[in-house]
């Protein structure tokens, strides 16, 4: 195991070596996230006192309202993992169609991501997070991010709030790293994250309670009997966090509203569910296990549900 404190790059290039067959390409395009993602958290840190809060007047293809720091990260990602050469295309939840990038004509991978999950949240101070999805190119086309969860190559948010993490796995294992904004290095603070087989807390928005099925509502009325603590931020990434490290579950469900949920699982449900699995948790739609869903659009939803794995447990006795 990494020692505490052990920087981003060094991480990758020592992973990389376990595999003699490597050839660097995904460790360089692990560090072309990190660089993009070190410039949108200072941008961030700056967000009160640069014009860059508030909206564009812009809608987004999910019919958003795109935020200025929508569009500046997603910018900023199109551009550094462009310009890295290590990814074939790109396909944003800001944009409609995938990019195919110039100088990644060779290139061996595909990503898809979210470039400021939960950005509403930015003008009032809350925790943000960048998401990342990656996956070999097969077919040189759309068809590329069109696969099961189950493949992914690597998965990863950041987290930017009061301090900036970046968690992953490549199917080895979830560890995070703290920026240290004095040195700027991405520092290994969390090795072998591990999700605790059950937790105490549910995080999910209770205001959608009466759209529920009643399997869900019988579900959280038992947690909330039981002594659970509700803790609901609104920001994927923060409550997914969360749970990743105290343990309990995150639920994003379908309602009457929402038949398919409102999360979208190419950029937030298959990521998140590759981590939190790789922690030892479970991910579930409610009827099938997330990353063994083929995805048939880029932008498709699904309902959301990860944790612990007790808790899934349990969820699924009441669906």
């Amino acid at each position: 195991m990494a020692k505490i404190g052990t920087d981003l790059s060094r991480f990758i290039l020592e992973e990389e070596r376990k595999y003699p067959n490597a050839t660097g390409s995904l460790s360089l395009a692990l560090l072309a996230i990190e660089n993009a993602t070190k410039i949108i958290a200072s941008h961030i840190k700056m967000a009160g006192l640069i014009d860059i809060l508030g909206k564009t007047g812009k809608t987004n293809i999910q019919g958003e309202e795109v935020q200025k720091l929508d569009e500046f990260s997603n910018q900023l990602l199109i551009e550094h993992l462009g310009e890295s050469g290590q990814f074939f295309a790109c396909a944003s939840e800001e944009l409609d169609d995938v990019i195919y990038f110039e100088h990644g004509k060779d290139a061996k991978y595909v990503i898809a991501f979210d470039p400021l999950d939960g950005s509403s949240n930015i003008d009032v101070n809350v925790s943000v997070g960048t998401i990342f999805s990656i996956h070999k190119k097969i077919e040189g086309n759309e068809n590329d991010f069109l696969q099961e969860g189950y493949k992914q190559v690597a998965a990863g948010y950041i987290v930017y709030g009061s301090s900036v993490m970046f968690v992953y796995t490549t199917g080895n294992g979830v560890n995070g790293f703290t920026l240290d904004p004095s040195v700027g290095m991405f520092l290994l603070s969390h090795p072998d994250i591990k999700i605790p087989k059950k937790g105490k807390i549910y995080s999910i928005n209770e205001t959608n309670y009466p759209k529920w099925e009643e399997g869900l509502r019988k579900y959280i009325d038992t947690l909330k009997e039981e002594g659970y603590t509700s803790r609901y931020i609104g920001s994927m990434v923060a409550d997914v966090h969360r749970t990743l490290l105290k343990g309990g579950i995150f639920a994003y469900p379908a309602d009457s509203k929402n038949k398919s949920g409102k999360l979208r699982l190419l950029y937030e449900a298959s990521p998140m569910a590759f981590i939190i699995e790789q922690a030892g948790g479970k991910a579930t739609t409610g009827k099938e296990d997330i990353l063994k869903i083929k995805p048939e659009t880029l932008h498709q939803r699904v309902p959301v549900f990860l944790g612990s794995e007790e808790d899934i447990n349990r969820l699924l006795s009441f669906l």
